[in-house]
């Protein structure tokens, strides 16, 4: 299983605009490369043991997978508000932050310079906004909130696969408004959603501040083993498409 070591990034973000300090996990493939790259982008609570074994998950998939923390400079007290924010307006430094963690990834000596991106509940927020910025090839979005203005952020959007819950209430009809959206701009993609599910249901285990689970539990949130078993596939094979062919 690849492990994800911890990297500097603070020059490139710094050059770019974005964060004073910014540091990130890299994960390589076991296999012989070049491989493709993907920019994991965490949840709210930030990085943790979880967003490290998705970003491991995708290593082992066939990716040089790099995870930013969007919270370096000032950490998640300082930095939630204000990068939260960022995701629903698409202004702010932590996008610099993630062209950082994308040119990184296409520069790198082990890279095709095919890059993805993947983003899970705040980080799926910043997947459909970044997805139509001509950055990326392709974008997974995982229970986001979806933009505003949802047709002019998609018009140009790489292609896209989205998962949400069912039972993710704030998210309700989240799947079929991105799926019409994507339909209507021509735009590539594969959208569901699972009825059993709820918020951060891809989590292979509960996070969040301890004091808070009973309540996440009670609220529906986290992990649901058997839709996450189909998402990662869903992704997997919408990543392989257009990532891993013609490289």
């Amino acid at each position: 299983m690849p492990t994800a070591t911890s990297i500097d990034l603070t020059e490139r973000s710094t050059a770019l605009g974005g964060s004073r300090k910014l540091t990130g996990h890299l994960a390589k493939p076991t296999t012989e490369g070049p491989w493709p790259g993907v920019v994991v982008i965490h949840e709210a609570f930030g990085v943790d043991d979880v967003a490290l074994r998705q970003t491991e998950r995708l290593a082992e998939a066939g990716y040089l997978a790099l995870l930013p923390n969007l919270y370096t400079d000032g950490g998640a007290r300082r930095c939630l508000v204000p990068t939260m924010r960022a995701a629903l307006s698409g202004r702010g430094k932590s996008y610099a932050d993630i062209e950082a963690a994308r040119t990184t990834l296409v520069e790198h000596a082990d890279c095709t310079g095919k890059v993805g991106l993947i983003g899970f509940c705040m980080g799926g927020a910043f997947a459909l906004v970044t997805a139509g910025r001509g950055m990326f090839d392709a974008a997974s979005a995982n229970y986001g909130q979806l933009p505003k203005d949802i047709d002019h952020a998609l018009a140009d959007a790489c292609p896209v696969v989205g998962s949400y819950g069912g039972r993710d209430r704030p998210l309700k009809g989240a799947a079929a408004k991105l799926d019409a959206a994507l339909e209507r701009a021509g735009i590539p993609h594969d959208v569901k959603e699972y009825p059993e599910a709820g918020h951060s249901f891809l989590n292979d285990a509960e996070n969040g501040p301890a004091i808070l689970r009973p309540l996440l539990r009670i609220a529906g949130i986290g992990p649901h083993p058997e839709s996450a078993a189909d998402a990662w596939q869903r992704i997997e094979s919408f990543f392989d498409e257009h990532l891993k062919t013609g490289r």
